[in-house]
């Protein structure tokens, strides 16, 4: 018997819409997410932009999916009847070579020249600046009000405001920046595509003459690349800065809020935190680029596959260790360190300047919005007091 002709199970049916939008009290599970676990291993759902997807429930069977070789990024392998604008899907590797699109060697070398300037050690050196962030649009914030919403602006001009810095994309473009990742999320092409033409601009800012920050470093490392190539690196930089971060932000500032921790816990906080509240509930999409099995499930070529973050690192009977916010092999976030200094600093700023901030209304009562698809949830408002 050859090994197409060996039974293969088939993935039980979700029962559920994991990529349903839906809004819940803060400290209410996913509705989901139980059910995907129960289900098995990997798990069949309807997928948003139509037809079958696979969804990755258990942990050695990530780590695995992760690191598959047949299991690629590149949108060029996404189902044939799949609209990519329906899926969020970016253009295939071909016509835009990005970290999150390329794979195998060309991935490789890309991701060689990015790493060394993500790196804990590197960006050390801005944790001055970092902070510096915090503690003034913390102060600007605090001066609005007795009771000012977090959610409001202060989310995503802070996270934008630290990438944009690291960048070298000028101060004074921030709100340009948050115009524009705002605009992403539009139904209409000419928005998005206005979008993309000022992400094209703050690209071109980073990189102007005499400007320093790593954008100008990056296409120095990628001399193959054309300019309009590195601005779109660039914008992967500041959108995924901003995509990733803000959500996490309102969910820690929350949790800081309702229980105090001390300065000296602040990774600890930051780290636990993201755990409970990973950024992205689910990896990007991954295309199996030839026939695969999956825990004795046979996957055709061009089968759409994701990982459940969020239900992994929650599930009850997980061991202790490295957990999957960030992902795992050669897609690990390049941003992960940037993200965790900066709300490490975040934490650090709220307890030492306002020691006496306090939730506006009790802990229980905050409310998450999960926006649907691969999307991850953000806190609807988060009311604060800043002077107690």
């Amino acid at each position: 018997m050859t090994p197409e002709e060996i039974p293969m199970t088939e993935a039980p049916y979700a029962g559920v819409d994991p990529f349903a939008v839906t809004v819940r009290a803060i400290g209410e599970p996913h509705p989901a997410r139980a059910a995907l676990r129960a289900a098995g291993p990997i798990v069949r759902a309807d997928a948003p932009a139509g037809g079958p997807a696979w969804i990755v429930t258990e942990e050695a069977l990530a780590r695995q999916v992760l690191v598959h070789p047949d299991i690629v990024k590149d949108p060029a392998w996404a189902p044939e009847s799949w609209d990519p604008r329906t899926a969020g899907l970016e253009p295939t590797a071909a016509a835009q070579p990005s970290l999150t699109t390329l794979d195998g060697p060309a991935h490789e070398r890309l991701r060689r020249a990015h790493a060394p300037l993500f790196t804990a050690r590197r960006l050390a050196a801005y944790a001055d600046r970092i902070t510096g962030h915090a503690r003034d649009l913390l102060a600007r914030l605090a001066a609005t009000g007795e009771t000012v919403d977090v959610m409001a602006d202060f989310a995503t001009r802070y996270p934008l405001t630290v990438v944009c810095d690291v960048l070298g994309v000028p101060l004074e473009r921030v709100d340009q920046a948050m115009a524009a990742c705002r605009s992403m999320y539009s139904p209409d092409p000419e928005e998005v595509g206005a979008a993309m033409a000022a992400f094209a601009e703050l690209a071109g800012a980073a990189l102007a003459e005499g400007r320093d920050g790593l954008a100008a470093e990056l296409r120095e490392r990628v001399p193959e690349f054309s300019e309009p190539e590195v601005h779109y690196l660039i914008f992967t930089l500041v959108f995924a800065g901003q995509l990733t971060t803000d959500p996490s932000l309102g969910f820690l500032l929350a949790r800081a809020l309702d229980v105090a921790p001390e300065p000296s816990q602040a990774e600890d906080f930051v780290n636990e935190t993201l755990r409970r509240h990973a950024p992205a509930p689910f990896t990007l999409w991954r295309f199996t680029s030839a026939p695969v099995e999956l825990a004795g499930v046979r996957l055709p070529a061009r089968s759409p596959v994701l990982v459940d973050i969020q239900g992994i690192n929650l599930d009850p009977r997980r061991a202790i260790g490295p957990d999957l916010t960030f992902g795992a092999g050669p897609h690990y976030c390049t941003g992960a360190q940037l993200a965790r200094l900066e709300l490490r600093a975040l934490v650090e700023v709220l307890r030492t300047d306002f020691p006496r901030a306090r939730l506006a209304v009790p802990y229980a009562e905050l409310r998450q919005t999960d926006f649907g698809g691969i999307q991850g949830s953000r806190l609807t408002a988060l009311p604060m007091r800043p002077h107690g």
